[in-house]
């Protein structure tokens, strides 16, 4: 019996059986590819974290080797991750940060020295902020330098680290980045819930 090819029922045959082939190739692949997948996925979080602690521009040996030296162990506060890092015979604390800007999520590393006030350094990344604008969290180092050496409290104890248009207290607040108001009131937003959050919950 010969086969109508120009049938509905032919035509539906072959059209599910050819989705049920892609689906089952696309999930194989799906599957094979994802340990390489969560591998880049962690060592892009190890880089962010080294990044924050000054160490930047190293490869992926590079940046695994320096992670294993300076990262010391994950810790738990309140529910709440940090680290505990080791930067030439100092202890550092890094923080994760999350928040929102104008396009979607912002995050960030904060890395703060033993006495629990000061900035040693600092790494933002975004989900799909402005190229050339609220961008600039993630792609300017120059911006995200200005906030190693900032002080987290004011002599009083109050919150004072801040990211604003114009900055009053030079010890503590950094500018924010130009055309890109609501990004910088996102890190802002972020950095003091985030850090106040954390510091409070370790001083306890």
């Amino acid at each position: 019996m010969k086969l109508n090819t120009n049938s509905n029922a032919y035509i539906i045959i072959y059209s599910t059986i050819l989705v049920v082939i892609v689906a089952f190739l696309l999930a194989f692949v799906s599957q094979s590819l994802k340990p390489m997948q969560d591998a880049n996925v962690a060592l892009d979080q190890k880089k962010q974290i080294l990044n924050s602690l000054n160490l930047r521009d190293l490869d992926d040996a590079e940046a695994e080797a320096r992670y294993s030296q300076v990262v010391k162990s994950e810790e738990q506060v309140e529910g709440m991750t940090y680290y505990n890092c080791e930067i030439d015979g100092r202890q550092k604390y890094v923080f994760p940060l999350k928040g929102m800007g104008l396009w979607g999520g912002i995050s960030g590393f904060i890395a703060v020295d033993d006495d629990l006030n000061t900035i040693f350094g600092a790494y933002f990344n975004h989900e799909g902020e402005t190229a050339g604008l609220g961008a600039e969290i993630k792609d300017s180092q120059e911006w995200q330098e200005r906030f190693s050496g900032k002080k987290i409290f004011g002599a009083d104890g109050s919150l004072a680290i801040g990211v604003v248009k114009n900055v009053d207290n030079a010890e503590s607040q950094v500018d924010a980045v130009t055309g890109a108001t609501l990004t910088s009131n996102g890190v802002n937003d972020m950095l003091r819930s985030g850090l106040a959050a954390y510091i409070q919950a370790l001083r306890k």
